[in-house]
């Protein structure tokens, strides 16, 4: 959803530069301080006190479903009952979100973990499953489901834009949104 629009302005704005598009998992405080990797643009920014971060927006999480297979689940037992989808980018460390509706007392069943987001719409489509997941896939990824707001209320998760501060040597990089 954010990088296809963000390609077009930069082959407008600045048509020298490549987007590379990395896995979740993959870009580190190390790509940014090494250059490797110029821009993050993450829910998690990498703490240092050589990392700039700016808020870009905010966005809600949602339960997805195919209603031709179920209804919206109506209760947090109904929410419990059923068998869901993850997201894991990374061995032993769940989705943020996971963690907190753990935390919160929240047991669900995964039936099926993918390794990105881009996973989810194969198992969603047909199945009874559901899959709690940031609203803005909504309008592309998940277009085609229905969703409706989680059981129990859940921060806003806010996406951020992340560089390291330019060496005086190095030319800074400035996108603007």
């Amino acid at each position: 959803m954010l990088l296809p629009p963000l390609l077009a302005r930069l082959r407008t704005q600045a048509p020298g530069v490549t987007l590379r598009v990395l896995p979740s998992n993959v870009p580190s405080l190390e790509m940014l301080r090494s250059g490797q990797c110029d821009l993050v643009i993450s829910p998690r920014p990498p703490d240092g006190s050589d990392i700039v971060q700016k808020r870009l927006f905010e966005d809600r999480y949602r339960v997805f479903y195919d209603p031709a297979q179920r209804g919206a689940p109506t209760s947090l037992a109904d929410y419990e009952d059923s068998e869901h989808i993850t997201v894991l980018y990374e061995a032993n460390r769940p989705l943020s979100l996971d963690s907190l509706l753990a935390q919160q007392g929240i047991r669900r069943r995964f039936a099926v973990t993918v390794p990105g987001f881009g996973g989810v719409p194969a198992f969603l489509r047909h199945s009874p499953l559901l899959v709690t997941a940031p609203s803005l896939l909504g309008q592309h990824l998940l277009r085609d489901l229905a969703s409706v707001a989680p059981p129990k209320p859940t921060p806003p998760q806010p996406i951020y834009l992340i560089r390291h501060l330019p060496h005086p040597h190095h030319q800074p990089i400035f996108l603007l949104f």
